[in-house]
């Protein structure tokens, strides 16, 4: 996930770390705080892979900053990343918003953005709960616990908002229209 948003904020444009590391903390939010013992080597990774490159430009104050810059084979690895994202990318909800981030770059290829989309929309219909008797899923009518009812209710309408907007959407993309 890290890797996917570090080149698709850079794709952006480019940011020096500090600006990268506030753009991924505002997009995984308070759930997964991104320290910069995990934020710099992996720059540095991306860096000796070859899908970035730091330039050096001058301070607003005093010291030089380096600003991190998107190389074609960034772009490229990027895309790919997009169009066949992992099963975990599409199944984890904080790893999905991250591809829906980015998704737009895809631009120019509706196809390739409703097989995303209708990956997921597959693993959205599939029964699941975050409770079981055995083996059978407990839906949140079954649920005595006031509390675990809430989060099956939560997550019903959450799923729900979801599939409504991946159909509009997937029907928009197919139709040939902007999403």
């Amino acid at each position: 996930m890290l890797k996917l948003a570090i080149l698709g904020f850079l794709h952006d444009r480019p940011l020096h770390g500090y600006q990268l590391r506030r753009h991924l903390a505002a997009l995984t939010g308070h759930v997964r705080p991104i320290s910069d013992g995990t934020l710099y080597p992996a720059i540095k990774r991306l860096e000796s892979d070859g899908l970035l490159v730091r330039e050096t430009e001058p301070g607003s104050a005093a010291a030089p900053r380096h600003t991190l810059h998107l190389t074609d084979a960034g772009r490229a690895a990027l895309l790919d990343r997009l169009r066949t994202p992992d099963d975990l990318d599409i199944s984890d909800e904080n790893r999905w918003f991250t591809v829906l981030a980015f998704l737009r770059h895809l631009h120019g290829e509706p196809n390739a953005q409703a097989a995303v989309l209708r990956r997921r929309l597959a693993f959205l219909s599939e029964p699941a709960s975050f409770f079981y008797d055995g083996e059978r899923p407990v839906g949140a009518e079954e649920m005595d616990d006031p509390f675990r009812r809430g989060i099956l209710l939560i997550a019903r309408a959450t799923t729900g908002a979801e599939l409504t907007w991946l159909r509009a959407t997937l029907l928009d993309l197919e139709n040939g229209l902007p999403s």
